[in-house]
């Protein structure tokens, strides 16, 4: 980068998105499996780096209809893939390690702020475009079948009927998981990046969210 002074090339890789692949096998380590997800495009016209014409979430889904079964912490299988399509957005399938309380920002910052006033234990806290992400501990599957939610079913759980605008992600879903990048040209951040520490608990987490709500 002849005649750029040091000093400017600094500040251009201070503000340089992370690599996919590195954030990817970070969440490997962690035990988190991701998938590839499509990423905006303007290739051909298109929006979404997908197949299908007019997508309308570009970017915003994983690649393949078979995500759940391709999901892995495998690092050798992740690195291929991401060799390979190294602008593929990263998806985190819920519901196997965690949940995850998916808020506008307009509810969920002002949470954080209580949350860490009353040095709440929050757990890995991610911003993604208007929305903010809190990741929880997952409730799994439990041996009752009415304690859990497939978030592909037009129903809520009954804990958060009066919280519109909440979304739970859990078994049988999945979020867009920092660097990947949105149609906007902004990339998914961490707010409170995941530091291996056991997650919160999903109830003490909503109580805290349904009070923003308020």
């Amino acid at each position: 980068m002849v005649g750029v002074p040091l000093a400017r090339r600094t500040k251009r890789r201070a503000h340089r998105a992370p690599r996919k692949i590195t954030s990817v096998l970070e969440y490997a380590q962690l035990g988190w499996a991701t998938a590839v997800g499509a990423h905006p495009s303007g290739e051909g016209g298109r929006a979404c780096s997908c197949d299908r014409i007019g997508c309308p979430e570009p970017g915003m889904h994983p690649l393949s209809p078979a995500w759940q079964m391709q999901a892995t912490t495998d690092t050798a299988l992740l690195t291929r893939w991401w060799e390979q399509e190294p602008d593929a957005n990263v998806i985190l399938p819920t519901g196997r390690v965690f949940d995850v309380f998916d808020v506008p920002a307009a509810v969920g910052l002002p949470a954080l702020v209580a949350m860490d006033a009353a040095g709440f234990e929050k757990g890995p806290v991610a911003a993604n475009g208007d929305r903010v992400l809190f990741f929880v501990a997952t409730r799994g599957a439990p041996d009752d079948e009415d304690e859990w939610w497939s978030c592909h079913l037009d129903a809520d759980p009954e804990t958060i009927d009066e919280t519109p605008g909440l979304r739970w992600h859990c078994r049988d879903s999945y979020v867009l998981a920092p660097p990947s990048t949105l149609a906007t040209g902004e990339a998914v951040s961490w707010i409170h990046p995941p530091d291996g520490r056991p997650l919160p608990d999903p109830l003490r987490v909503l109580d805290q969210l349904a009070d923003a709500f308020e």
